[in-house]
């Protein structure tokens, strides 16, 4: 296993980073471009292992997919065009990719066995799985459609009306492109409103959904035109540099082209709410997908409640809040978070005990965990633990340590950032 040394830095961040295309929408991007009738480019596509698991799976399902330095270029043939696939689909480390894609296998009549790495065979699937076994699909696996691997037969469904018991993108969306091919109307209520980067991408396509709080409808035999793509940079990488920007003395950084969708600022909000020095530029938020620039410099922060309905829109950067919130005046609870546990690790317990390696101040509870700010990080041997998320919060972590950082495994972070290290070592002065 890999292990690298990161040293703090001494003169602050400065300068400006492109943020890489937004994971969630490369993975719709290909998948929408797949189900679609005609030819899908998609540009500034995120090339990470995730992604590129998604782009396999679609090749194996009989999807033409060219790549090349501007993007993707995808030739669809509707989710009839999809075929029965030779061999395993493999996902990789992306709970998204397999969530999504069973939502689009229940609708197609014949047979698929799905694998993943490690973590995902440890990640809850019945979330999924129950629900379109409802509508029809035929779905088993291990402790009976619990974990990878899993079997689906496909076919003819039927509309659902669902409550769902947890505030899942993931979920939803995989109902959504099941329900698109149901005869008759499916409706899902969200637990809490989480991203909407589906809901959006069936519009860009040509269908239509129906939203009326966390009502969410869609009706099935619906045709999708293709339409192209700009992906735009994924807020959840660009946390990474909002949080260095903030906490590291002398800094002043500029993040290009950042997603700006509703569903996905909850990490914005709460480091207004701390006071972080930071400010949007270039808001364009008549595109489908909205986008903007943001310029953070160093902050003075104070400690803050995370909770409620922010949470799912923030999930992902709670690993990074966590350590802005060692470096705020006071202490910092984040509760309702309880999701983190079947992330690619349990993050709650994960974040703690590196950061508490590091020197912080920091306990778990049930749903999230306690910070105590305030807390000079000293340095030490820390690990990803294979998650990329916790991978990217310790580098960040290094800068401001007193001591040389040991970071073991740490190319997890190519899963969503493949150029991480690169742009961050660009803003070393």
């Amino acid at each position: 296993m890999e292990l690298i040394a990161l040293q703090p830095t001494l003169n602050g961040l400065k300068g400006s980073i492109e943020i890489p295309g937004d994971k969630s929408i490369s993975h719709r991007s290909v998948m929408f471009g797949s189900i679609a009738q005609g030819v899908t480019r998609v540009t500034n596509f995120l090339p990470g292992d995730d992604c590129l698991s998604t782009i396999s799976c679609f090749r194996k399902l009989g999807v033409v997919i060219e790549e090349n330095e501007e993007g993707l270029t995808i030739y669809g043939n509707g989710f009839e065009g999809l075929q029965e696939p030779n061999e395993l689909l493999d996902v990789g480390n992306s709970g998204t990719t397999i969530r999504l894609l069973l939502g689009i296998l229940a609708g197609r009549p014949f047979f698929s066995s799905l694998i993943g790495d490690q973590s995902i065979g440890k990640r809850p699937m019945t979330r999924v799985t129950e629900p379109l076994r409802t509508m029809g699909a035929k779905i088993d696996g291990r402790k009976n459609g619990e974990f990878t691997p899993l079997s689906i037969r496909g076919g003819k469904l039927n509309p659902i009306n669902y409550n769902m018991p947890v505030a899942s993108a993931q979920v939803k969306s995989a109902l959504i492109l099941a329900g698109l091919q149901a005869e008759g109307e499916t409706t899902i209520i969200e637990k809490a409103e989480s991203r909407d980067h589906t809901e959006r991408m069936i519009r860009k396509f040509g269908g239509e959904v129906g939203k009326d709080n966390r009502k969410i409808t869609v009706k099935g035999g619906q045709k999708l035109i293709a339409s192209d793509i700009l992906v735009p940079g994924d807020i959840s990488s660009a946390a990474f540099f909002l949080v260095a920007g903030a906490i590291v003395e002398g800094s002043e950084i500029l993040l290009k082209n950042v997603g700006l969708n509703p569903t996905r600022t909850g990490i914005i909000e709460i480091m207004n709410q701390m006071g972080a020095n930071l400010e949007i530029h270039n808001n364009d938020e008549n595109s489908f997908e909205p986008a903007g620039d943001i310029t953070i410099k160093t902050s003075r922060l104070r400690g803050t409640v995370v909770e409620g309905d922010v949470i799912p829109r923030l999930i992902d950067e709670i690993p990074i809040i966590a350590l802005l919130a060692t470096q705020a005046e006071g202490t910092t609870i984040i509760k309702d978070a309880s999701e983190l546990k079947v992330k690619e690790t349990n993050r709650i317990d994960t974040v703690v005990r590196e950061l508490t390696k590091l020197g912080a101040s920091i306990e778990a509870t049930d749903d999230g965990m306690i910070i105590h700010g305030g807390t000079a990080l000293r340095g030490g041997k820390v690990s990803s633990h294979g998650d990329h998320r916790i991978g990217m919060m310790l580098a960040i972590a290094s800068l401001i340590c007193k001591d040389q950082v040991e970071l073991e495994d740490p190319e997890a972070i190519s899963v969503s950032y493949p150029n991480f290290f690169n742009h961050l070592n660009s803003l070393k002065n």
